[in-house]
C-alpha cells in the first residue's frame, strides 16, 4: 500500500513566494496539514515545486489541493536519481476548484528527486496557490 513519501528529511524548494513573504505564504504551508495555510507563488509563467527525498522512491500518486482560480491547468511531473538530469514522468490536468485532487502515476521509475511543473495557471498573472501537496508511493530497497 502506498504511503506519503514526504517526511521531515525531505527537502523542498519552490520557484517563488508571493512578495517573498515566506512567513505568510512559504513552501512549508503545503505540508503542515492546516487547511487555513498555503503556499502562494509570485506571478510568472511555469511555477514549480521540487522535492528531494532522503532515499530512492517509486511515486504512485500525486495529491494536490489548489485554491480555485489559482490552480494549474497543466502539470508535469519530472523525476531523476541524484546526479542525473530530470526527465518527464507524466502530465496531469487538475480541475480549477478547491477540492483535494488525486492523480495516479503509472509505472514511474525509481527516483530520488521530483519536480512538479505548474505549466500554466488559471490566474491571468500566473500565480499558483497550493493548500496541500502530497506524494504517495514506496521506498526502493
Amino acid at each position: 500500500m502506498a504511503s506519503s513519501l514526504i517526511c521531515s528529511e525531505t527537502q523542498h524548494r519552490v520557484s517563488s513566494v508571493l512578495n517573498r513573504d515566506v512567513k505568510q505564504f512559504g513552501k512549508k504551508f503545503m505540508f503542515d496539514s492546516n487547511e487555513e495555510t498555503c503556499w502562494n507563488s509570485d506571478q510568472g509563467e511555469c511555477q514549480w515545486v521540487s522535492l528531494d527525498f532522503p532515499g530512492t522512491v517509486k511515486v504512485s500518486e500525486v495529491k494536490v489541493q489548489f485554491q480555485g482560480g489559482f490552480s494549474a491547468k497543466t502539470c508535469r511531473l519530472d523525476g531523476c536519481l541524484k546526479g542525473e538530469d530530470f526527465t518527464t514522468l507524466c502530465h496531469f490536468y487538475p480541475d480549477d476548484n478547491n477540492a483535494l485532487q488525486s492523480f495516479p502515476i503509472q509505472e514511474a521509475p525509481a527516483v530520488d528527486r521530483v519536480k512538479i511543473m505548474f505549466e500554466n495557471s488559471a490566474d491571468f498573472f500566473g500565480r499558483i496557490i497550493v493548500y496541500s501537496l502530497d506524494i504517495l508511493g514506496g521506498k526502493v530497497m
